[in-house]
């Protein structure tokens, strides 16, 4: 009996909690029945020992059946819940037909990966190539009226490319020379007349620019260049 209940417990709870009420209702009349209907007025019952295991068995048979039905009854069933979930939950919608793949560019749309190998040479180019250093050009001109002596005593330049432009409109012939301590760096030819230019890279530091002819330093015909 205690299997049947439990076999046919599942079938009737998927429609309603009717078992379950039922079950309960017959468990409390069977307890009436033999608490009060019999056990009061009777008082030799059950009788005898094999009345008094049936009575028992009925009783564990009642209130097992009675506890099944409230536990199967208590929800809706796993299978029924699993089989109601597609219906009630729509599958997450995949990606469009037409959409490219994620991670991919759609059709005419440049790659990002493959402008960036393009990029790449140019950038490097100009990262490798070195920066134009630069270039100064300073103007000096020798004393008119024959003085020995230049226009200006100081000149500043960057370093880098130096270029003096030395114009001579005096009598006597003069040059400029380019020295730092005792090494001569460059200077121009020795002439009268007209303007020679003189090109150096220098390196930050100070120099001396003097005239080289015998006599014309030594009158005062130098100055200082300071290269920063």
């Amino acid at each position: 009996m205690h299997s049947a209940a439990l076999q046919l417990a599942p079938v009737l709870a998927e429609k309603s909690k009717v078992p379950f009420y039922v079950a309960g209702g017959v468990l409390v009349v069977w307890a009436l029945t033999v608490s009060a209907g019999l056990g009061l007025r009777r008082a030799a019952f059950p009788f005898s020992l094999g009345g008094e295991r049936v009575v028992i068995a009925i009783s564990v048979v009642l209130v097992l059946t009675v506890t099944s039905m409230a536990v199967i009854t208590a929800g809706v069933p796993a299978h029924k819940a699993s089989a109601e979930a597609p219906a009630g939950t729509p599958a997450s919608p995949g990606a469009p037909s037409g959409a490219p793949p994620a991670g991919t560019s759609p059709a005419g749309a440049p790659s990002s990966s493959a402008a960036a190998p393009a990029q790449a040479p140019a950038s490097k180019k100009a990262a490798g190539k070195p920066a134009a250093p630069a270039s100064t050009t300073l103007k000096l001109a020798a004393a008119t009226g024959g003085t020995l002596a230049y226009d200006t005593k100081q000149l500043q330049a960057k370093a880098g490319k130096v270029s003096i432009d030395f114009s001579n409109s005096s009598p006597i012939e003069h040059d400029v020379t380019v020295a730092q301590g005792s090494r001569v760096l460059g200077a121009t030819p020795i002439f009268v007349g007209g303007s020679k230019t003189l090109a150096l890279t220098l390196a930050p530091g100070t120099y001396t620019f003097y005239c080289s002819v015998p006599g014309h330093r030594q009158a005062g015909m130098e100055g200082t260049l300071s290269v920063s």
